[in-house]
């Protein structure tokens, strides 16, 4: 299920309940939570943090559909823990199919809308242009990147099978959109109003982040499996165990990622703060003015 759907695939939804004991047989330290069950938490608990933060520092206005994402993020992430343990496994793919092709749809909308925020003041045809560029790389890695099973499979295999296809594809047209629109913002976004400050650009930072791990790891993965014979259970077991670590790693990067979209978030961008203080300051004065004018009117009545 790795690499299927938005920010839900970097916890390998299989190892939510692994409780096996280390394969060495040795005795260790008795610890009755997994690693994939502490990122788990800490990384549901970041997706409840940052969610506090952008309806209560105002960005969902600003960013809807990005604070979609992270709440459908949350229902996946809740849904993996408490829901698919009591399915059977085949409606527990079910759900998990239909929910990343969602979390893909909102993700390529997430772009869009980090990308007409960064380019706003663009002229039209340059906006385009840079649009048919994008496309364009996510397109031909799309067609060279994994294989693709042909046309008579597809026809004649389940429409389950078809959706698993389209959410794996979609998940890597995501990340690569994510990358290059990245790029674009922290190459270009200064021109536009989207400087290093801004937050667009510490967002689209976050998500390109979180998307080269992604896309990293299961090719490291694959590199090292593909070199790798093991000539005993103890070395079979190393592997997985070194498997399990890259994708622990996974998991951490996005948790940084979140912990850093969180602090961003919180903060107000260059001007803002100024401007606010300003208003802040202007209130109280308008208030005196008011009970002035209210005691003169007031004084005036009793004088008539």
């Amino acid at each position: 299920m790795e690499g299927v759907g938005y920010s839900a695939r970097h916890i390998d939804l299989k190892r939510l309940g692994d409780h096996r004991p280390a394969p060495d047989g040795r005795m260790h330290f008795h610890f009755p939570f997994t690693a994939v069950a502490v990122l788990w938490t800490l990384t549901f608990a970041a997706h409840l943090v940052l969610i506090v933060v952008l309806f209560g520092r105002d960005r969902a206005r600003r960013f809807p559909l990005f604070t979609a994402s992270i709440v459908f993020t949350a229902l996946r992430l809740l849904v993996a823990r408490l829901l698919l343990p009591g399915v059977s496994q085949m409606a527990g793919l079910e759900i998990v199919l239909v929910t990343a092709l969602i979390g893909v749809v909102l993700s390529l909308l997430v772009v869009v809308e980090l990308a007409r925020h960064a380019f706003r003041s663009a002229r039209r045809e340059a906006w385009l242009a840079g649009a048919l560029v994008v496309m364009a790389i996510g397109a031909a890695v799309l067609w060279f990147w994994g294989p693709w099973p042909h046309w008579t499979e597809v026809k004649q295999g389940s429409p389950w099978e078809l959706l698993q296809l389209l959410a794996q594809k979609g998940s890597l047209l995501v990340d690569v959109e994510n990358i290059a629109v990245g790029l674009a913002i922290v190459l270009l976004g200064y021109r536009c109003g989207a400087g290093w400050r801004s937050h667009t650009q510490r967002i689209v930072i976050g998500l390109s982040t979180a998307s080269i791990g992604e896309l990293a790891v299961p090719e490291i993965w694959r590199t090292i499996a593909r070199h790798s014979t093991p000539h005993s259970m103890a070395e079979y077991n190393h592997l997985i165990g070194l498997r399990e670590k890259l994708y622990n790693a996974n998991s951490a990067l996005f948790f940084a990622v979140l912990v850093w979209w969180i602090v961003c978030l919180w903060r107000d961008e260059p001007g803002t703060t100024t401007a606010e203080a300003q208003v802040a300051q202007e209130e109280p004065l308008a208030l005196e003015f008011g009970a002035d004018d209210t005691g003169e009117a007031s004084g005036s009545r009793r004088i008539e």
